[in-house]
């Protein structure tokens, strides 16, 4: 099982963080400034850190150099509100492995993550590449969805809405599950933006493989 430590400062995100990670079987620590992180990842053992750079003390680039100056090896995903290209570019160049922006959809940061563990634990089992249910393949590699025969091009939000209903075949999800996969933390739970993209995935794959379950939210038939 890999830990993760979240190096975040604000209450609402890691929390956030922490609630998808666990449920998605790996083992968390939160820090909410500059030196704790730095603390914790070496005098620790985690697989993977995800930094925000925004971190009291000190900023999350000089963590980052800090660490790799230190000889820390393992993977680091920045996770911050700081879209600037110089920030990404020096991110980058100072050793962090990848570079998500806030607000994020939680499935997207799960699917880095799960990347940036695969290329670091060599020895680990196998990770999944695809997923089927019946006659609808989901490629995880090449994000190409099959459905019989027929391939079909999903833009991003639409290939997590149906990779979120593919990993909980059979399950109700409710619409505020899927806003939190999908779209995020920072986004409005009023919104019927999960309606709007069910119908998308309806017409293009058929109107039978979603169904809903009144009152409760969309479970993918299998």
């Amino acid at each position: 099982m890999s830990k993760i430590l979240i190096a975040e400062d604000e209450p609402r995100i890691a929390s956030f963080v922490q609630k998808g990670l666990r449920a998605n079987g790996f083992t968390t620590a939160i820090a909410t400034d500059a030196q704790e992180a730095l603390n914790m990842v070496l005098g620790g053992d985690f697989d993977l850190l995800l930094l925000d750079l925004g971190l009291p003390i000190k900023d999350g680039l000089t963590v980052l150099e800090e660490l790799r100056g230190q000889g820390a090896q393992l993977p680091i995903i920045i996770l911050t509100a700081r879209n600037d290209i110089k920030d990404k570019l020096a991110g980058l160049k100072g050793g962090a492995d990848d570079y998500v922006t806030k607000p994020f959809s939680f499935e997207e940061l799960l699917a880095r993550i799960r990347l940036r563990l695969r290329s670091y634990q060599q020895d680990s089992v196998e990770v999944e590449t695809a997923l089927k249910v019946g006659n609808l393949l989901l490629d995880l590699r090449t994000r190409k969805v099959r459905l019989e025969d027929q391939e079909i091009d999903l833009p991003t939000r639409e290939f997590i809405l149906l990779e979120t209903f593919l990993r909980h075949p059979g399950q109700v999800m409710s619409r505020e599950q899927l806003l939190d996969h999908v779209w995020g933390y920072d986004y409005d739970p009023g919104s019927n933006i999960v309606d709007v993209y069910v119908g998308y995935l309806r017409k293009k794959l058929g109107s039978e493989l979603i169904e809903t379950v009144r009152g409760m939210g969309y479970r993918l038939r299998n």
